[in-house]
């Protein structure tokens, strides 16, 4: 089983969205290295932290889960859509996506200047600069911490 830190602005998906929906696709991701991950690396039950971007207080606001293998985005077949890619076809689809299943949601978001100041994180993906990768692998010692931080 692995971890993923995956990225969503919640004003256009977020943690109370997907606990309403119960699951969802994690489509519109546009970047060949993330495309990588769900289509090659991620498996039916990997655990996901749901962190919020580009939001008043960036950071980890809850669980879901990998339920289902990787499958070709609809978004990029769509006319009009802002996720649409002209290039891809049903013969050749250059998108791929996973749907994530709600788990949990926190109390209260580890935000991301908590996660800065928390000396044995310094090398998790999401604090390195220029990243921005919406989805990043979590070793399990960068995991354990988090959940040391949600039991205190």
């Amino acid at each position: 089983m692995s971890i993923w830190l995956m990225k969503s602005e919640p004003t256009e998906y977020s943690i109370d969205h997907l606990e309403k929906d119960g699951s969802s696709s994690w489509f519109g991701v546009r970047n060949y290295l993330a495309r990588n991950y769900m289509r090659d690396l991620m498996k039916i039950g990997d655990i996901v932290l749901f962190y919020h971007s580009n939001c008043k207080v960036p950071g980890i606001a809850g669980f879901a889960e990998v339920v289902s293998l990787p499958h070709p985005d609809m978004t990029q077949f769509v006319p009009g859509d802002k996720h649409h890619d002209p290039k891809s076809t049903h013969e050749k689809t250059i998108w791929h996506c996973v749907d994530v299943g709600f788990v949990s949601k926190l109390d209260r978001v580890i935000s991301l200047v908590e996660l800065r100041n928390i000396p044995s994180l310094s090398t998790m993906k999401i604090l390195q600069k220029g990243n921005r990768l919406s989805i990043t692998p979590v070793t399990e010692a960068e995991y354990d911490v988090i959940l040391s931080i949600i039991e205190r």
